[in-house]
Formats: structure tokens, sequence, C-alpha cells
């Protein structure tokens, strides 16, 4: 056994191989000392072989940079492109903007889809552009991609009530392999379609003032013109209308630029919303208001006649023989309160605002209170943009602005609603509504059913009544007997003309009131702006026309 072990453990340890059986081979056998262990075992590797190592590395790298270049400076774009096709990608779910209703239910604004996802707005016109406004709508870029994604409104009830109508958008998840093709796509965040809202407009109302300003200003003709009709309750308005006027549909679209570009360029200006931004001389239909207050401050009674010889001559402490004379428009002989409204006198009124004779005068200061209490400076904050507000002149004004001291003369002139003195038709229809509703100055509410508002006139309701009863006789025998003929409703009205320009080369013509004169229920202002002097036609034929037109259409208005 211990012979076997040892001989089994020589052999196998006879098969070892020796460190110079490995390392050792014909190229360096003239240099190793097999017996003493010593010399050199292997040949260094040659300098060819490391240049050529060199090269492969340097190829290979180069290689590699060359290609890294070619994948994101020359292919970049294109692989990033479908890159982003391979993944997940959003895409905007447009909302559904609210409709427009009028008061009855009609569509005045409806949508129509568009193949980029989002609706169109489609408009009722004409008649209806400054109280609808427009949109604009969501842009791309050259590539197609959305940069705007909302629909925005840009004028009128579009713009005043935009948060309401737009809704909110919402987001789509899209994934697409490399070729474009969509594998699945779902809802993340659901569009939240906008509100619809029902106007107090009345589409039927709208459409017989709008026809009848427009035929007027046309054919006369006037640069434009304004008509309002207010529940002189609920102070909703159930026509707003402003002449001339733009396409909504077109200034949306935006494509038809040619006639974008004459809206600018018109001199008749289709831009301006005349009735809630236009401001202008009111002339006589301020008269009832005055004839309220000078009752109410105690300056006169319903039965105080002054006598109307034409015109009044004050005289002129600097030159006697040069007296001011402030002429009335004809010669009207006495006259009443109620009289002095239904034939416009100004004399009447240059004695009771500034005093003649033995007639004390209110005075400038009186008179901008009064003015100011039937809502003429003030603006009536109906939800609509851009609304301007009324002014009336006084002595501090003219010495600031025009470095002059206040006259007579500028007191008379006030009085009769001329020299600087400027008010919207929202404030006009508003001061005749306050006379129509017992002293309320209410705020026109453009969206039916809103909560009436407004504050009350500290005036007596004698007062109020005198101003009603001149402005109905105006109709029965005055100024406004144009209106006489309406056999159907019995309306009180004054007319207002005011002169324009450094020669008196232009006239505003103003026709205001309510309906009907027994159980006031509705307030109107129309004024047609600057036709030429001596112009005859003018607020009542539109007032008249208007009234003709409702009564066929809608005659539950005249039902009392």
């Amino acid at each position: 056994m211990n012979v076997f072990r040892k001989t089994f453990h020589r052999k196998k340890k006879n098969k070892e191989l020796a460190p110079e059986d490995i390392f050792l081979d014909s190229s360096n056998l003239p240099s190793f000392d097999t017996g003493r262990l010593e010399g050199r075992l292997e040949t260094p590797i040659g300098e060819r072989a490391y240049v050529g190592i060199v090269v492969v590395v340097v190829l290979c790298l180069g290689t590699l940079v060359a290609q890294a270049a070619n994948l994101q400076l020359v292919q970049g774009e294109a692989f990033a492109e479908k890159s982003e096709r391979n993944r997940l990608r959003t895409e905007t779910v447009f909302a559904k903007r609210g409709v427009l209703l009028d008061r009855n239910g009609v569509p005045l604004v409806e949508n129509a889809p568009t193949e980029d996802g989002y609706v169109s707005r489609t408009y009722v016109t004409p008649g209806f552009a400054h109280l609808l406004g427009y949109v604009s709508y969501p842009e791309k870029d050259s590539k197609g991609n959305f940069y705007e994604t909302d629909i925005e409104g840009m004028a009128g009830v579009e713009a005043q009530f935009n948060e309401r109508l737009s809704g909110k958008n919402g987001k789509r998840l899209i994934e697409e392999d490399a070729l474009g093709n969509v594998q699945s796509e779902g809802s993340v965040i659901p569009a939240v379609s906008g509100e619809d809202i029902t106007l107090a407009v009345d589409l039927r109302a709208q459409e017989a003032f709008a026809a009848s300003v427009a035929e007027l200003a046309d054919r006369i003709p006037y640069l434009g013109g304004s008509a309002i009709l207010m529940d002189i309750h609920t102070g909703e308005i159930h026509a707003l209308v402003s002449y001339p006027e733009y396409d909504p549909n077109i200034l949306s679209n935006g494509e038809d630029t040619d006639t974008i570009e004459s809206y600018a360029a018109s001199e008749r200006t289709p831009y301006v919303d005349r009735a809630v931004s236009g401001l202008y001389t009111p002339g006589s239909i301020v008269k009832p208001m005055i004839i309220a207050g000078a009752i109410d401050d105690q300056l006169i009674t319903a039965a105080t006649t002054i006598v109307s010889e034409g015109q009044i001559s004050i005289p002129n402490p600097y030159d006697p023989d040069k007296p001011s004379i402030f002429k009335d428009w004809k010669a009207h002989g006495p006259t009443d309160a109620r009289g002095a409204i239904a034939v416009s006198s100004d004399v009447y009124f240059y004695a009771i605002s500034g005093g003649y004779r033995d007639q004390k005068g209110m005075g400038i200061e009186r008179l901008a209170f009064w003015y100011d209490a039937f809502g003429f400076t003030s603006p009536t904050d109906v939800d609509l943009p851009l609304e301007a507000t009324g002014f009336v002149p006084t002595p501090a004004w003219k010495e600031e602005v025009l470095n002059e001291p206040w006259r007579l003369g500028n007191t008379y002139h006030t009085g009769i609603g001329q020299y600087a003195m400027q008010v919207t038709p929202l404030e006009a229809v508003r001061a005749v509504a306050a006379i129509a509703n017992g002293g309320k100055l209410i705020q026109p509410k453009i969206i039916k059913g809103d909560m009436p508002s407004g504050t009350s006139i500290a005036i007596s309701s004698e007062a109020l009544k005198v101003a009603r009863d001149g402005m109905r006789e105006a109709v029965t025998y005055g100024t406004s007997v144009g209106l006489n003929d309406l056999s159907f409703v019995n309306v009180a009205n004054k007319t207002g003309t005011a002169q324009l320009g450094a020669n008196n080369e232009w006239y505003n013509s103003w026709s205001v009131g309510f309906f009907p004169y027994e159980n006031p229920k509705y307030a109107y202002a129309v004024v047609m702006e600057r036709s030429p002097a001596g112009t005859s036609i003018g607020g009542v034929y539109v007032v008249h026309h208007a009234l003709s037109k409702l009564h066929q259409t809608a005659p539950e208005y005249f039902e009392y």
C-alpha cells in the first residue's frame, strides 16, 4: 500500500510543468539559462504592435464619434421627433364654449365644430355686433402645433363674460408607434363646457330698433346712431343698438383682411359701441329732469308761467349797446312747467337755470347737483366693457381747462343741455327710467333675471309727475307730435337737438321717452349722430318705426 502511494504521487508530480516549460520557446532560448533560471523568459512586444494597437483604437473611437455626431447633429431632429412619437403625448381637448340666447331662448350665438377640434362661433347679424362682440380662436405655429389653446372673447358680452362662457379645456393621452400610428388614447382631464347665458335682450326688439336706426342713418345720412330699450323696474335691457357695426363673424375668422381694414379706416367708426362708449351733447332731453329739480327746490310750481318772446336779452356792463342775446328756437308765448317741456321752450329753462327778471335761477351748482342726481355724471355699471361717463361743466373746470371765468351764459347753455355737457345713451335711458318709475336710478342689466339694483333719488313724487305729464304733452301737441298716431300705445317723449361744429353745421337728434304713459313699463333712448344742420327727420322717426315694427312682432309689449 505504501509503495503504491509513493509510486502514484511520484508519477503525478512528474506531470507538473516547470516555469521554463511554459515561457521558454525557440525565440528566447539563447538568452535563458535553464540551470540557473536566469535570463529573459519572453521577448518584448515590438514597436509595430504598439502602433497597430493605437491605430485600431483610434479608428474605433473615430467611428463612434462620427456616428454620435451623425445621430445627434445630422439626424438628431428626425430621431427626436421619431422618439416623441414612440412615447406618450398629451393633446388638448377643447371645451365647448357656452352659447348666448335671447330672453326667449332664441340662439344669438351658436357653435359649429371645426377640423381642429374647437368650435367656431356663428353670430346673428346684423344688429347685434356691439352687444355680442366677437372672439379670437386658438392659434397654430408653422408646424401645426397649437401655441394658443383658448377661445378669447374680444368685445361685448363675449369679453365681459368670457370666463363663464369659456369652460376649461381638457387633456387627452395619446400613444403612438414610431410610424405615427395611434395605438391607444384616453382622456386624462375631461373638458368642462362653458356656461350657456340667457341675455335680457329680445331678438324682436333688437331687430326693430336696429333696422330703424340703420335705415335712417344711411338715408339722411347720419354718421351713426344708437338705440336702447330698457325695463324701468328691473333694468333689463331689451335692445342695445349701435350703428354702424362690424360683422363679428368676419372679425372672429380674421381672414377677410380687406373688410377688416375698411372698418378701421371708416370715418363712421364701426368699432365704437355708441350705446355704451359714445358721448353726446344731450340738448333738450335734460329738460324734464331740470323741471323736476326746480319744482323740488321750490323755485317754481307746476303753474309757474314764463313768457317766451323768442329770446332774452342780458345787459352788457362793459358795452350797454351790445347786450348778450340768448335765443329760443321760436317764440312760444306764455308757458307753464308742463308746457315748457312739451314745446321745449329754451327761454323757460334759461330763466329757471340762471335766473331772468323776476325768476330766480338754480345756478350752476344746483344744476350740477340735479344732473348728478339723475345719473348724468356717473357710470351706469352695465355689464359691458368700455363704458364712458358723462360730463357736466363747472366754473372750476372752465378755470382749470380754459383759464376763463364762468359766465351767466354758460349757466344758460348748460341748463338746456348744451355748452360742454355730454352724456351716454345708457345714462340718458337710465335718467328717463327714473322719471317714469318714481325716482329710482336703476342699474341696466344685460343678463336676464339678474337681481334689480339701484339708488333712489331724493325728489318729490309731484315733481316727477309734472315731468311725466310734460313729456306726454310733448306727444299730444308739442315737439314729439310725430308719435301721437301710434294707436296701440300712449307714449311720453322728449326730443333734443344738439348743435355741433364751429358754425353749428351739424345736428345730433335725440328722442327719449317711456311707455305706456298710464302705467310705465319701458324707457327708451335714441340718438342719431351728426346730420347736416336743418335735418328735420331724426330720433322721433326711429322710435315711431321701431315701436310700429315691435307691435307687429311682439304685441305683448303694448298690452296693459
